[in-house]
């Protein structure tokens, strides 16, 4: 028989988990800042490790109530994407942190901080979007904040020609060129990851208004 408390429940549960995803996309780039900022010697994987898996506990958590509920608060193909594209920011930008440990010292981090301020402001922009769904959000208020990442991807694009010209400029060691292109292009794929997050919660948006 159909609960009507039941599907509340659900609805409710879904949005907590969705949520959780998006403050753990956040929370990555915030524990990315503070690595940034720790002298080589010193830097831990730990917490990356941790957003990463408690982002796949959301994720499994999400997979197992689209399994054992009746209904939905929104289409199940529209939960399952937004929670793999949340799923793939900290994971990528523990992959970034993965590969800064391992490369030489005298990497500037500093090279990577204004990639990473805007990734502050997109994966903040997402977690706004996505709390937003369970209040059934005006397409007005989304669509300023979807344009807000689109914004931000512009941005990236023409920081990182910037950052290319400068690296092919001739006055850098060809081994740190290879390495600061791979650190500078995984940056900006974590970017295209938020731009794409941004377009899901707006589609889902849209065809609910």
């Amino acid at each position: 028989m159909f609960s009507l408390q039941r599907w509340f429940s659900n609805s409710d549960k879904f949005y907590d988990l969705l949520g959780a995803a998006s403050e753990e996309c956040h929370n990555s780039i915030l524990e990315l800042v503070n690595l940034l900022k720790t002298p080589a010697a010193e830097r831990r994987l730990d917490k990356f490790a941790d957003h990463r898996r408690k982002q796949k506990r959301i994720r499994d958590e999400i997979s197992t109530l689209l399994c054992t509920s009746f209904s939905t608060p929104i289409e199940r193909e529209d939960i399952e994407s937004l929670t793999l594209a949340l799923y793939k920011i900290p994971k990528t930008v523990e992959r970034f942190c993965e590969r800064l440990m391992v490369s030489p010292d005298h990497i500037k981090t500093e090279d990577f901080l204004r990639q990473v301020q805007l990734l502050e402001d997109a994966t903040a922009t997402i977690r706004e979007m996505v709390k937003k769904l369970r209040r059934h959000a005006d397409i007005e208020s989304i669509r300023d904040m979807n344009d807000h990442l689109q914004s931000i991807e512009g941005e990236g694009d023409k920081l990182m020609l910037e950052l290319l010209k400068e690296l092919y400029s001739g006055k850098h060691d060809p081994l740190n060129v290879i390495i600061l292109r791979h650190f500078y292009e995984t940056l900006e794929k974590i970017i295209d990851r938020c731009r794409t997050t941004g377009n899901i919660v707006y589609y889902i948006v849209l065809k609910y208004s």
